[in-house]
């Protein structure tokens, strides 16, 4: 498909409903260096299905646009204040994988939420695209019930809407059925089993500005944990617990006392079963929202996938292991969290294009979603970004943090030719990150309206 073809689908996606998502890098205030400025919550929830809007499948009559070109006008990057006294800056031909631009690519630097495609590919590669996950409750002691958690922190708590990702399964669902199994019996006791997931919560690391930003990492949870006052709610997963509680109990069934916390026997019989929109869909909405609980909770699911714990620690070991089993370099990346949140985490410009050049590979088509980010005009977190030549070519992932910004994707050149390219700045002058996005944003702009042959 040519760049008027790519236009045109965006334009017909665009008002068939897909929803142009409201969301900033940036909020207001006054923060310290050490303080990220991550992508708010909370966000304006699509209500479908993730679409496969995954740039095309690389041309090989487009024409190869000319390295000093391209290089031309990422000096004018480099020599631009707004980014700081230096950044790196990788573009590769899609199609044969050469460097058509080499700035310091190999050198690990704060990409910001970027980090995030890191543990999407990994997710995709150990759990599958289309595997769901399940929300069970079980029989538990003599007159208990457990409620057991899968990792879906989407749940709705009313009925569940096959149609959307967020609230795709629902907790009213799960009390129906509950009840129907219970038919005949007494009062019974609530329990929630939330052991999925081993280590603290919240990183040690995660303080101030971060945790309205970030829930307590927990495998069960209502639209991921977020407190109808604002914020996060303190324990997302007993509140989860407490909404079933409430509607098993609207299904007529008397409820006892309040819920507690209680391991689900073993080989306890399932009385209900509701599931979670599958995986790849679930990581595509995280991408395009840059959902930091979300991007915790499937690394951690990788973890727990591949036998290891459930914490911190064993997802960014699990993320780097998947990584390294596509031959991706992972020996300059450091990772302090799984969604960027962490001024600690480093990642070369190479190692973040390399995860959507992979992703784009159609040798491994399980991967495709990771390579599903925001369409620039668009989407998530730039559909107030890129109203020039960039609109509906750029697909990308947005970080921001107060002294780094990072801009990781494809778009398809002004002569259809697919390029990948990252760009991580961590250098920004303080308060200056809005700038160095704009910054980034010209010259990515540039180098789709650029045929530069």
């Amino acid at each position: 498909m040519g760049r008027a073809g790519r236009a045109a689908l965006a334009a017909v996606v665009l008002l068939a409903g897909y929803a142009a998502a409201d969301a900033y890098d940036v909020v207001p205030g006054v923060l310290t260096t050490a303080e990220p400025v991550p992508d708010p919550a909370p966000y304006p929830t699509p209500t479908y299905r993730a679409a496969p809007l995954t740039l095309t499948t690389p041309d090989p009559a487009a024409p190869r646009p000319d390295p000093a070109a391209l290089a031309a006008l990422t000096d004018e990057l480099l020599a631009d204040e707004r980014i700081g006294p230096s950044a790196g800056v990788l573009v590769v031909d899609a199609l044969t994988g050469e460097r058509l631009v080499d700035v310091e690519a190999d050198v690990p630097r704060t990409p910001a939420s970027s980090v995030k495609v890191l543990g999407a590919l990994a997710a995709l590669d150990a759990l599958g695209p289309d595997h769901v996950l399940t929300t069970q409750v079980v029989a538990g002691g003599p007159g208990e019930v457990v409620l057991v958690g899968g990792g879906d922190i989407l749940l709705a708590a009313g009925a569940g809407d096959e149609g959307a990702v967020v609230g795709h399964a629902g907790l009213a669902d799960l009390a129906e059925q509950t009840a129907a199994a219970l038919a005949g019996t007494g009062s019974v006791r609530v329990r929630l089993d939330d052991t999925l997931f081993t280590g603290p919560a919240l990183n040690p690391g995660w303080g101030g500005i971060d945790l309205d930003f970030v829930m307590p990492i927990q495998p069960v949870a209502v639209e991921t944990g977020l407190d109808p006052a604002g914020g996060y709610l303190p324990d997302p997963a007993l509140a989860a617990a407490q909404t079933f509680a409430a509607a098993l109990a609207a299904q007529g069934v008397a409820v006892d006392g309040a819920v507690e916390r209680a391991a689900a026997p073993a080989g306890a019989q399932v009385l209900a079963t509701v599931e979670s929109a599958p995986v790849e869909d679930i990581v595509a909405h995280t991408l395009r929202v840059s959902d930091n609980s979300l991007s915790e909770v499937l690394a951690r699911l990788v973890a727990v996938s591949d036998g290891g714990e459930g914490s911190t620690d064993g997802a960014i070991a699990a993320v780097l292991d998947h990584l390294a089993g596509f031959g991706i370099d992972v020996s300059g990346v450091s990772l302090a969290d799984t969604s960027g949140l962490l001024v600690e985490n480093v990642v070369p410009p190479a190692v973040l294009a390399d995860v959507v050049t992979t992703a784009l590979d159609p040798v491994h088509p399980q991967l495709r979603a990771a390579a599903d980010l925001p369409v620039a005009g668009l989407e998530g977190t730039l559909a107030r970004r890129f109203a020039g030549p960039a609109a509906g070519v750029l697909q990308a992932k947005t970080g921001t943090l107060t002294t780094a910004v990072s801009l990781t994707g494809a778009v398809l050149d002004a002569d259809g030719r697919l390029l990948v390219l990252s760009v991580v700045a961590d250098d920004v002058p303080f308060g200056g990150a809005s700038a160095a996005r704009e910054a980034v944003d010209e010259w990515a702009t540039a180098l789709a309206g650029c045929g530069c042959r």
